[in-house]
């Protein structure tokens, strides 16, 4: 084992003398703090003491078995890693043992080679669970509370959605437009949810490169195919006790829908080049801007999978019906920007949201965080102005909107009247970046094609996956609220 690698605390159980001495010297040796037991009483003796990363434990000893000691793991401590060690007389019951959630197995006899394996494992097991749960906590600092922002009834409908729904241990299909915060509706469910302690694992579908998709999603063993260095958890394996997040389900290559809904439907999860299966306990949500109706009809999507993932739906409406929300969401951009503004101070000027309101925003929430970073980055003093916002911007509000007079709805931040913008002159306006133009391009394309990517990314002479990484820049440019 690695010099830098976190020593684990490990329990050992088993009633034979000679592999007792045995781990008593070798744990120590691979870095590992060791408990060693002699029989199952006095394990759980132990584990009523103290916590452990991972218990192994043989499956047959006199009084108290490996499997009542499991039992009292699971009620103990939940984040604890079980492993069992079994003759070949009961490896039916140790094959049992697994599909209920042990990590894995070791029959007899078995070399210190492979216990130090399975360890490894173990200990990347833990190490990316850990780096998950740090990075989530990272995300709720940097994006703050996970509650929707504004006060329009669209909105309000999706928070009394999420609050029914996150009780329950129900399947979610999320629907809205690309940039409409379905990420943020997946991680209200789950913080509201019964399983708000256990992980938050978020993928897009449509980003992964489809060889790698099975893999990702359901782990490999090492030599499963090249490159398969390894044993590899899957997301559905770092999920178990918590959310996972299937963003762009509509993506998902067909015959991955296959394995998808036989997870779903029995619990199990099998990695590539495995027979074996893993039992996880995972709650799945989904979320597509496609018509997944469409691509049943159009032979593109499955529809007894359609039928599994949309027990219950959420559909979040698109910026442009809910400008009502504006305001608000202006507001919690500047001041995310600039978090010592004070509570009173005005934070843009009246023109500046009439213009805002003008434009269509066919990347929602996502397009808005950007302009309002975009104008912060050129405003050295608030309140924003409209010399702050995009030049593309200006030019999407008099494509679509000639001769628009909306009038924006008032927050104490916009206090008064809301007068017709000023018109700025031509050669005032600042030029367009090179990111500019090809971001204006991405989001016209889309509106376009009504949110189709695969129809934009063709039209704008790109690739798919180009497209998606051009997404995904925004995206982090950007973070969705």
């Amino acid at each position: 084992m690695k010099q830098h690698a976190k020593p684990m605390r490990i329990l050992f159980a088993d009633d034979e003398t000679s592999i007792q001495e045995l781990m008593r010297i070798e744990l120590p040796r691979l870095g590992h703090e060791a408990t060693v037991c002699p029989d199952g009483r006095t394990a759980l003796a132990a584990l009523d003491r103290t916590s452990y990363d991972c218990v192994i434990v043989d499956l047959d000893m006199p009084g108290v078995g490996g499997l009542e000691v499991i039992a009292r793991v699971r009620e103990t401590s939940a984040d604890t890693e079980t492993v069992i060690i079994t003759g070949k007389s009961s490896l039916e019951s140790a094959v049992t043992a697994v599909r209920q959630g042990v990590f894995d197995y070791l029959t007899k006899p078995c070399k210190l080679a492979d216990i130090q394996a399975v360890l490894e494992r173990v200990r990347k097991k833990r190490e990316l669970t850990g780096r998950l749960r740090a990075l989530e906590r990272r995300v709720r600092r940097a994006e703050g509370t996970s509650q929707l922002v504004g006060g329009s009834s669209g909105l309000d409908r999706v928070r009394r959605l999420v609050a029914r729904v996150a009780a329950s241990d129900s399947n979610v299909l999320v629907r809205g437009e690309t940039g409409t915060g379905k990420e943020l509706v997946a991680r209200g469910i789950h913080e509201g949810s019964p399983r708000a302690a256990g992980p938050l694992v978020a993928v897009n579908c449509g980003a992964l490169p489809e060889h790698l998709v099975e893999s990702e999603l359901f782990g490999h063993r090492k030599g499963a195919f090249t490159g398969a260095d390894e044993h590899r958890a899957g997301l559905f394996e770092v999920a178990d006790g918590g959310t996972l997040f299937l963003d762009e389900i509509g993506e998902l290559p067909k015959p991955l829908q296959s394995r998808l809904l036989r997870a779903l439907e029995s619990g199990e999860i099998r990695r590539v080049g495995d027979n074996q299966p893993i039992t996880v306990n995972v709650r799945v949500v989904c979320a597509t801007h496609r018509s997944l109706e469409e691509m049943v009809a159009a032979g593109e999507f499955r529809e007894d999978l359609l039928f599994r993932i949309n027990t219950f739906e959420i559909a979040i409406p698109p910026l442009r019906e809910r400008i009502d929300d504006l305001p608000e969401l202006v507001d919690y951009f500047v001041r995310k920007g600039r978090p010592q503004t004070p509570p009173d101070a005005m934070v843009v000027t009246p023109d500046v949201l009439e213009s805002l309101a003008r434009h269509r925003w066919p990347g929602n929430i996502r397009e808005l965080a950007n302009v309002i970073e975009h104008a912060l980055v050129l405003c050295d003093e608030l309140p924003l102005s409209v010399e702050h916002l995009p030049a593309r911007l200006g030019a999407a509000i008099s494509k679509h909107h000639p001769e628009s007079k909306i009038a924006a709805p008032q927050t104490a931040a916009f206090a008064g009247a809301l007068p017709t913008p000023p018109a700025v002159p031509a050669q005032s306006r600042k030029p367009e970046s090179l990111r500019d133009l090809e971001m204006r391009a991405i989001l016209e394309g889309l509106e376009r094609n009504h949110g189709n990517k695969a129809r934009t990314a063709e039209e704008l002479g790109i690739s798919l996956k180009t497209l998606y990484n051009k997404l995904h820049q925004l995206q982090e440019a950007a973070p969705v609220v």
